[in-house]
């Protein structure tokens, strides 16, 4: 006789349902989490840091820029009619032009000069060759102001001025019609730059108002316009006494 033997149910999910995870895989999603969150978290923490230091950086690049005429402005060209309105709209530019103030008269000996180094006024009778000239010992301040007055332009440094700013000014002069350099000692600023009633002290030679300086002052501020730069003397030191031959 054949037993009949009963058949069981598998075990398991009903089919079409999905199956359920058992009780111990569910944290598991949880932990993959935490690896993106912690590494999200240094991404950020990484990107906030780099923008403060870059912006230190760029701070600071501002901060030792070299200066300009002044921020953000723009020369116009310079003309015949309009040179005197650039000059003094180049910043630090200080302004001693006043019709009938500077004196034009020629002295016979040392003049003592309200502005150091001087701008203009009364002036030896022999002026100071401005043909580029790179004087390395300072030159008399009288025949200076007579070369003020021809159009030159002059420019004076502090004696111990370091000596990459001064073969950079140099460059800036040599062979330059109307400009000459000297040293000038007791100034109260690194560099100084002169033009008849006007003048500009700067800290550098790489200062790019420096340059905007000499392009509206030179030739333009000259109360004896087309006056020689040539033929004049190269002698350096003070002038002598009235009454001494030169």
């Amino acid at each position: 006789m054949v037993e009949f033997q009963p058949q069981h149910e598998p075990q398991g999910q009903p089919y079409g349902q999905p199956q359920q995870l058992p009780p111990y895989a569910q944290p598991q999603q949880s932990k993959a989490v935490w690896p993106w969150l912690v590494g999200g978290l240094v991404l950020l923490l990484c990107a906030c840091s780099g923008l403060g230091v870059g912006g230190y950086l760029v701070y600071q690049a501002r901060e030792n820029a070299p200066s300009g005429p002044a921020a953000g402005q723009t020369l116009p060209p310079i003309t015949a009619d309009n040179w005197r309105d650039v000059l003094t709209s180049i910043e630090g530019v200080r302004d001693y032009f006043s019709p009938g103030t500077l004196s034009q008269n020629h002295a016979p000996g040392p003049v003592d000069y309200p502005q150091q180094p001087p701008v203009g006024g009364e002036h030896y009778m022999e002026w100071q060759t401005c043909t580029g000239m790179v004087y390395t010992e300072p030159i008399a301040s009288e025949r200076a102001v007579h070369s003020l007055e021809h159009g030159a332009v002059w420019i004076t440094y502090r004696p111990g001025l370091a000596d990459a700013d001064v073969q950079a000014l140099a460059g800036l002069v040599s062979a330059r019609d109307y400009l000459m350099l000297s040293p000038f000692p007791g100034q109260d600023a690194p560099i100084s730059v002169q033009a008849w009633g006007y003048q500009l002290k700067l800290d550098r030679a790489d200062d790019s108002r420096l340059t905007a300086f000499i392009a509206a002052a030179r030739l333009n501020a000259a109360p004896e316009p087309g006056a020689p730069c040539s033929g004049g003397s190269t002698a350096t030191g003070p002038l002598p006494a009235a009454g001494t031959a030169t």
